[in-house]
């Protein structure tokens, strides 16, 4: 009986050491690289920006990589944006 009960106390301390070796696997696994984005207004959008997917569209026409719709005072306007 005593041989069957000192495997089975071992087994919660393989568990512990193999969840540590997981988490230490995916976080040393990831670099994270932030982009820094830079946004121009549209010269080819007309009017108040209202659609995000329009400005986007009109946007990636202009070569960049998208757009979206912001404030500027009182209007909406389309900026583009692109990775600097």
């Amino acid at each position: 009986m005593a041989l069957l009960s000192r495997p089975m106390a071992a087994a919660p301390f393989f568990v512990v050491v193999l969840l540590v070796l997981v988490a230490a696997e995916r976080t040393m696994g990831r670099v994270v690289v932030e982009e820094t984005l830079c946004l121009s207004q549209s010269h080819a959008f007309k009017g108040v920006c209202l659609s995000n997917t329009n400005c986007d569209n009109v946007c990636k026409t202009e070569k960049f990589t998208g757009g979206e719709c912001k404030m500027d005072g009182v209007m909406r306007k389309c900026y583009c944006k692109k990775v600097c």
